[in-house]
């Protein structure tokens, strides 16, 4: 008990140790016995294009064998294969892993990825490849850290002895590192790190050549940083001799197996994120006096001298009462918001959910691609809140196209986005990259979407439908009230940009991290201080939307429906703009498709958080509206 009271406080604070779901069970290794290294794919993050690891002239083993992936490996790019390393446990080796000859194509393209800093990502014993390095912070404390994978190779220039300017080499001698632990409790020993440390090395031999050291006569042995580079000449018309080498390192570690994945975890300063939550808390102590004094002063100053019982004394009505024959009236569009609406709550609910199992460790990243997997099953599964709400909220407009607001809540969004990624993904396809999704992929993907999220939207409908209405408070005119001309500043255009500032302000900060994770290949595993983002985001779109509504119906302007899910639905607005600024500033993306499969992936995003955050403020102001006119008497 105590043990699972320490991670859940861990996760709470963002700080983790990874926990593993069972089946995913610890491996003693005994001596000699075969430890397997799988490759895995090509990254880099100034293409966003994953390619398959043989797709470059690396050394094949006899053969090649596909790995089962799971869905969100497959979206992710990853082609997980085996590989020609062969590696003992506990054995100091050095061998050389093969000698090709690289035909012209396929060294201009090599030394293409080099240029393109592509990394190479392998996996050992269900840990990724590492390399490590060494990071001094701001308070001058150096601190080790690992990056994933390992380059491909690196650009010659007059500052590095033994190369060319502007002249890619190639990585082709590898130093696995491999940390193991023992203990007394069990035998064997378990794999709790893979450092991989690469050179580069232009190998010379005497002799034929042989893969058997004991045939072989290697004049470049030891392998060290101050022999020549092994230079990938792309202008040239020769075939590249290249000639793959790796050395095996035991060494003994105090880290448990359940604490190995704290290395690949960290995510810096905690401090940052404290400043965030902090930051946010302003913004919500803020609001909250903001609606605090309109609910005990206003309000009650309102509602006293709405109530007057002595009608003689009242003066003229004015102010939010004046509009209550408006204020229920329905809108424009109502198949369309409601269907925004149940997209909304479908895409809150599967964020809730997510993060709270991510918090409990369900989704480690031990278990490769099962973050965007289960994702993906969860909003299918949302699908009975998104009918629900949606149809719900229809019938409360005393609408009568039930099937066409129910079919559309299903269909509209998903739809959109699934055209979407599906020109995307042309693209993408036509670059030859792993990234580009399978068409048996994409076939179960529309499966799922109609086999399984539709059926469940229209059962949610289905009880949204038959679900207790609540009468308005107030009836409704036949004859619309006329709305007075508004001063700038309380006009929709204005209120609905000023209403997103202070949704997005509270969690930009958070989402550097979060972007930072996804476009420059980092893990993300603070699901504690996301949580708790997501907590102050909820409660400052809710009250950023009663506060500018509540001074819309004072305005005597009655239509608040699509302004409740526009003005906190704005932040989505700052996101994206948010978004070109980290383009410009924070990365270093090359190309058209690489730069339209960023902007595309930030618009849906954007679009996504638009719906979530609007949908927040839309049901408060429902409930806030419902509530006020309910409190006072009119004839």
């Amino acid at each position: 008990m105590g043990r699972s009271s320490s991670l859940l406080l861990a996760a709470f604070l963002g700080r983790a140790s990874c926990f593993y779901l069972p089946g995913v069970a610890p491996h003693e290794y005994m001596p000699d016995e075969r430890v397997d290294v799988k490759v895995n794919k090509l990254s880099s993050t100034k293409t966003q294009l994953p390619f398959d690891y043989y797709s470059l002239p690396f050394c094949r083993p006899v053969e090649v064998n596909n790995a089962v992936e799971n869905l969100g490996e497959v979206l992710h790019g990853s082609v997980i294969q085996n590989s020609a390393y062969e590696i003992l446990m506990h054995q100091q080796v050095f061998k050389v892993l093969c000698r090709m000859e690289v035909q012209v194509a396929d060294v201009k393209k090599l030394a293409q990825r080099i240029l393109e800093d592509y990394r190479v990502h392998l996996i050992m014993d269900n840990l990724p490849a590492a390399t490590k390095m060494i990071r001094e912070m701001p308070d001058g404390k150096a601190i080790t850290m690992y990056d994933r994978g390992y380059p491909l190779g690196f650009v010659g220039s007059k500052d590095r002895p033994n190369t060319i300017d502007k002249t890619p080499y190639v990585y082709n001698h590898l130093r696995f590192v491999i940390k193991f632990h023992k203990d007394i409790g069990f035998t064997g020993a378990r794999i709790v790190g893979f450092e991989v440390e690469p050179l580069s090395v232009k190998h010379q031999y005497k002799g034929e050549f042989s893969t058997d050291m004991d045939k072989l006569n290697l004049l470049t042995v030891p392998v060290g940083p101050d022999l020549p580079p092994q230079p990938v000449m792309s202008k040239g018309a020769q075939p590249l001799e290249l000639i793959y080498t790796y050395d095996v390192k035991w060494e003994h570690s105090d880290i448990k197996w359940a604490s190995r994945w704290d290395l690949y975890l960290y995510m810096g300063d905690d401090q940052i994120h404290w400043f965030s939550i902090i930051n946010s808390l302003a913004i919500v102590l803020l609001l909250t006096g903001i609606v605090a004094m309109i609910m005990m002063r206003t309000l009650r100053r309102d509602f006293n001298r709405y109530n007057e019982q002595d009608k003689e004394d009242l003066q003229e009505e004015s102010g939010w009462k004046l509009v209550h024959a408006d204020v229920f009236r329905p809108p424009p569009a109502a198949i369309f918001l409601c269907a925004s609406l149940g997209t909304g709550m479908q895409l809150f609910a599967m964020s809730v959910v997510s993060i709270f199992c991510a918090m409990l460790g369900f989704l480690s990243p031990a278990n490769r691609g099962g973050l965007l997997t289960a994702t993906i099953l969860i909003f299918m599964l949302m699908g009975v809140p998104a009918g629900y709400f949606s149809a719900h909220t229809y019938k409360s407009l005393k609408g009568t196209e039930w099937k066409a607001a129910t079919v559309m809540t299903a269909t509209l969004f998903p739809s959109v986005f699934f055209g979407v990624f599906f020109i995307l993904n042309f693209f993408i396809w036509c670059q030859n990259s792993s990234g580009a999704i399978p068409f048996g992929t994409m076939v179960a993907l529309l499966l799922m979407w109609f086999g399984l999220s539709a059926p469940l939207v229209f059962l949610g409908a289905f009880f949204g439908f038959k679900a207790k209405l609540t009468d308005p408070p107030t009836r409704t005119n036949e004859i619309p009230r006329q709305i007075p001309n508004q001063e700038w500043y309380m006009g929709s255009a204005f209120n609905v940009l000023m209403g997103g500032i202070l949704p997005f302000g509270a969690i930009f900060i958070e989402l550097f991290f979060i972007m930072t994770s996804v476009w420059l290949q980092r893990f993300y595993y603070v699901f504690g201080f996301l949580a708790l983002v997501l907590l102050i985001l909820v409660i400052t779109c809710a009250e950023i939307s009663i506060v500018l509504c509540y001074f819309q119906l004072c305005n005597e302007d009655y239509n608040w429906w699509w302004r409740s899910l526009l003005t906190s639905g704005s932040s989505g607005l700052y996101l994206f703009a948010y978004s070109v600024m980290y383009f410009f500033t924070q990365l270093d993306i090359i190309g058209f498709v690489p730069t339209l499969i960023y902007f595309t992936y930030m618009f849906v995003f954007a679009t996504l958080f638009f719906l979530v955050t609007g949908t927040i403020g839309f049901y408060s102001c429902y409930n806030f509206v419902w509530a006020i006119y309910g409190a006072i008497k009119v004839d």
